[in-house]
């Protein structure tokens, strides 16, 4: 069973960047749909950034050009590097994986702070 632990985040100033990492472990990682989604305030939890077993990617419209989700297979984890940081990307950000899709992942880590202040 594969198991996420999210690390990185805190406060940065708009504008800023800030880099999540989310180690992986247990499961070949490697084939599964890896994800970052973000609950903002008081909002339901929305998917971010995609990267597929093939090392395709999607993103969110609200974060595209500004955020990279990426592999780091030497280090067993998955990457968001967010740059150009705004206010309403304040939120608790999650790392999922999921064998098949993403839209709907089954395991989740436990979540990581990003406050955004301007």
């Amino acid at each position: 069973q594969v198991q996420l632990a999210e690390s990185g985040g805190g406060s940065v100033q708009a504008g800023g960047s800030s880099t999540l990492s989310c180690s992986v472990s247990g499961g070949t990682w490697s084939h599964y749909c890896m994800a970052w989604f973000r609950q903002g305030p008081g909002k339901e939890r929305v998917g971010v950034a995609i990267i597929d077993s093939d090392s395709s990617t999607s993103y969110a419209e609200s974060i595209k050009g500004r955020f990279t989700i990426s592999k780091d297979n030497a280090k067993n984890a998955v990457v968001l590097q967010m740059n150009s940081l705004k206010d309403a990307d304040s939120g608790l950000y999650y790392c999922a994986a999921d064998p098949q899709q993403c839209r709907t992942p089954n395991y989740w880590g436990q979540g990581t702070q990003v406050t955004v202040s301007s």
